[in-house]
């Protein structure tokens, strides 16, 4: 082997571990996925090890079913562009916030911040459903007080509305902080001078940001929208793990928790599997289409 070819081999030398973990982790569970969503395959098939190919049958009988049109599709989009919408803007003005701090102070508030994205997705469930406990939650109690809810109080999860409200509450509470840091960290590297020049031209804070501050950070706000809308269409233990989230509320399922019950709940892993493969055809399309969108206006013809 030449020279030339061992250093354009080197490169994949040093990647190949990295890649064949990933293969391993990734690429065969995924395989797999596929596999079983063109099957039937049930629990008996888990036991003897045997399933019938049945092609797209498990697509054409989801793509049919108009509880994929009426319940889980508008609550997975709706939810999503609710959380993803909440998540961005909440993270920009605390990030807006954090750079007019001193460095001290700075520092001790995204301390603060980051315990929201440390804490695991179960912990802060939970504590979002103690918050809204239909007995005993703070805000029963302080609407009580205040004389807006009545003694009978209200249930806050059996309604598709405020169910998903408190999820989207969670959601945002669990996401700024990555988008805070992220944006923080594009802020501090627009030149002070361009806003210091914006500011003599007569531009109030909204114009200094829309015109001076949100162009140079378009891409990140694309990185953090891709990425916080991958998560939040594939939400599940905020979902399942509310009162009604684990299957007795059929009314408030998404892809996520559709996928789960339909595979661990009654059985049917080739159903669940082919859920799972349309919400990752959808994750695709919706990546694809913002990612040209992007890139679209970043072309200079």
């Amino acid at each position: 082997m030449s020279r030339a070819s061992r250093a354009r081999m080197a490169p994949w030398a040093l990647l190949a571990p990295a890649l064949a973990v990933i293969a391993v982790l990734l690429f065969y569970p995924l395989g797999r996925v596929v596999w079983l969503s063109f099957r039937h395959y049930d629990l008996r098939s888990l036991v003897s090890g045997e399933s019938e190919f049945v092609g797209f049958d498990n697509f054409a009988a989801l793509l049919g079913d108009s509880y994929l049109w009426t319940i889980v599709l508008p609550n997975t989009v709706v939810f999503a562009v609710a959380a993803v919408g909440g998540t961005v803007v909440f993270g920009t003005l605390v990030a807006l916030l954090l750079q007019s701090l001193r460095p001290l102070w700075r520092t001790i508030v995204i301390s603060c911040v980051m315990v929201a994205w440390a804490m695991p997705a179960v912990t802060g469930t939970y504590v979002w459903r103690w918050i809204f406990d239909v007995d005993r939650g703070i805000v029963r109690e302080t609407l009580q007080a205040v004389g807006m809810l009545g003694p009978d109080g209200f249930n806050w999860f059996t309604e598709r509305l405020t169910f998903y409200a408190i999820v989207v509450l969670n959601i945002v509470h669990h996401g700024f902080p990555f988008v805070a840091v992220t944006v923080l960290a594009g802020l501090l590297t627009v030149p002070r001078e361009l806003h210091e020049a914006a500011r003599i031209d007569g531009a109030n804070g909204w114009q200094r940001f829309w015109n001076v501050s949100f162009p140079t950070l378009l891409p990140i706000f694309a990185v953090v929208t891709i990425l916080s809308t991958i998560w939040d269409f594939k939400v599940f233990a905020q979902v399942y793990l509310m009162p009604g989230g684990a299957g007795t509320n059929e009314e408030i399922f998404n892809f996520g928790v559709w996928a789960y019950v339909e595979s661990f709940t009654t059985g049917n892993y080739g159903t669940g599997a082919a859920i799972a493969v349309l919400l990752t055809l959808m994750l695709l399309a919706i990546t694809v289409a913002y990612l040209k969108a992007l890139f679209r206006e970043d072309d200079p013809r």
